[in-house]
């Protein structure tokens, strides 16, 4: 899940294709994956729950992005499987998540400690 997250940041998008489950990578191309890793600014990470069953790994995550001036959370419960000795991502669960509205002088959600406009604003 980092690695994904990671190639989001960087937009490595051939990466991100590559780590799709084979029976889902039809379904994305890096162009569409590549719009959307520069159309947000990914902040933060965090993980908040990765256990395993029998055939599949999940991990439960949030991740932090701004667009403009709004703060949004990617909160999933995705699902890896293993592939030629590698975890692939199959899919995931999404939950609702609020989209906050950052004003100049509040506290970047980044959590750095600074104000947004000094920060990522």
């Amino acid at each position: 899940m980092r690695s994904r997250y990671s190639a989001y940041c960087v937009k490595d998008a051939e990466y991100i294709l590559n780590t799709y489950a084979s029976s889902q990578r039809s379904m994305h191309t890096t162009a569409d994956i590549l719009q959307f890793a520069n159309d947000v600014n990914f902040i933060k990470l965090d993980i908040i729950d990765a256990h395993s069953d029998n055939e599949d790994n999940y991990v439960e995550f949030k991740a932090h992005y701004l667009v403009d001036d709004k703060h949004y959370q990617l909160h999933e419960r995705s699902r890896f499987v293993l592939e030629d000795k590698k975890w692939k991502y199959l899919g995931g669960d999404l939950f609702e998540s609020p989209v906050v509205k950052i004003g100049r002088n509040d506290p970047c959600p980044c959590n750095s400690g600074k104000k947004f406009k000094k920060c990522h604003g």
